[in-house]
């Protein structure tokens, strides 16, 4: 079996590929989770207000609550209100003030609330400190202020975060809707790699890119499956890739260059693969090959990407291109890579004709991030990929690129 014709795009190409059939991902299998359980999950309903919020005026400051009107006399402090405390007596009378804690509802005839600090007391009453004035409505949140019983909260697609599970928390949801996790199976390839567990010759490497893709697939919101490394043996290979396809995606690492034992995409056409691209003009990643295989008895059609063996070029490549079709895959949508700017700290070269993609570290300042390249000695060096938090991307239309030059940084 021949492998299948040369299909290289350029980097833009290839990832507007990858986000054009995750356009057309809809998952349907949900389940219900309680609510710690659904962090960065996807949410799988919308989240409204069950009332109110805040369901009181509210307090934000310790002070006293008052008429704004009779902020330039001496006023009575007729009672205090702590948070969770409901004001039970007469609305407030002219004159009169209550003292208020910070959340605590805002009683009948008060309009407003002056900071502690900014009065002056004497006894059981208090006047504005000198040159101080209160507006109504300050320091009050009105009710409903920061949504009304009913307000859409949360939309279906949301990956939940720290700050959605507390918004859902204020709504009195216990348990959540979350898509099921996205199953990806991730398949090691090359007679040179040996387990973990195993002590490696000298000419062996240990299998790090099945952990770093685990990882990688955890992170970005699916359920890893780690098969047994695949030798290179045509007949092993497709045996491994009939038992991985199963999963709703499958990654396979190492294979897809152009040696004599570089077996993927070989195995891969005879189980009748269609192939969307075959290499991307980049570096690291370039062999990397995304396809399709076609329905098989009660599996359905499933995705597959052929990344670098290289540890740096498969970590890359995940992020350029696997992260955002396993998050579509995951309920939350169509989004690339998450791409910011910043400004170059050093000198660097580029490659005409190639996109290039660096380990890099981003700092930020007040004025703009600034991002500097690791040193590392080619895509193989996971001590340089560690020491970084990021990757620079220089374009593939220039040699050069000048300190102070802003570029793209690719997040991971």
């Amino acid at each position: 079996m021949n492998p299948p014709s040369t299909n290289i795009f350029d980097f833009d190409p290839a990832l507007a590929e990858v986000l054009a059939h995750a356009a057309h991902v809809h998952p349907e299998q949900t389940e219900s989770k309680s609510l710690l359980d659904c962090l960065s999950r996807t949410l799988a309903e919308t989240v409204r207000a069950d009332r109110d919020q805040p369901p009181f005026d509210r307090s934000t400051r310790d002070g006293f609550a008052i008429k704004s009107t009779d902020s330039a006399t001496e006023l009575a402090i007729a009672g205090q209100i702590r948070a969770g405390q409901h004001w039970s007596g007469s609305p407030l009378a002219p004159g009169t003030a209550l003292e208020i804690m910070t959340g605590a509802p805002i009683p009948k005839g008060a309009n407003a609330v002056v900071m502690v600090e900014h009065v002056e007391r004497t006894g059981d009453s208090i006047r504005l400190a000198r040159g101080r004035t209160l507006r109504p409505g300050e320091n009050v949140v009105p009710r409903g202020a920061e949504a009304c019983a009913g307000d859409l909260l949360l939309h279906r697609g949301t990956i939940l975060q720290p700050a959605h599970i507390a918004l859902a928390a204020a709504c009195g949801r216990a348990h959540l809707n979350v898509f099921r996790k996205p199953t990806v199976a991730i398949v090691a390839t090359g007679d040179e790699l040996v387990e973990l567990t195993e002590t490696p010759a000298s000419h062996q490497i240990r299998n790090s890119n099945s952990y770093g893709l685990a990882a990688l697939v955890a992170q970005a919101g699916g359920e890893p499956m780690r098969f047994p490394i695949a030798p290179d043996s045509r007949p092993e290979l497709e045996t491994i890739i009939r038992q991985a396809r199963t999963a709703d995606l499958l990654l396979l690492s190492g294979g897809v260059s152009m040696g004599e034992y570089d077996l993927v995409e070989e195995v891969l056409l005879s189980l009748g693969a269609e192939f969307f691209f075959t290499g991307v003009r980049m570096q690291p990643g370039k062999p990397v090959v995304f396809g399709r295989l076609p329905a098989s008895g009660d599996v359905p059609a499933r995705f597959f990407f052929g990344l670098p063996g290289n540890p740096i070029s498969t970590q890359v490549t995940f992020h350029c291109f696997v992260e955002p079709l396993l998050r579509a895959l995951s309920g939350a949508g169509t989004h690339p890579p998450h791409f910011v700017q910043a400004t170059l700290a050093e000198d660097a070269p580029g490659k005409p004709g190639l996109t290039r993609i660096l380990p890099a570290h981003l700092t930020s300042d007040r004025v703009r991030p600034c991002v500097e390249l690791v040193g590392w000695q080619g895509s193989g060096d996971l001590a340089a990929n560690a020491r970084a938090n990021c990757y620079a991307v220089l374009p593939p239309d220039r040699t050069q690129f000048a300190t102070g030059d802003v570029i793209t940084v690719l997040m991971r």
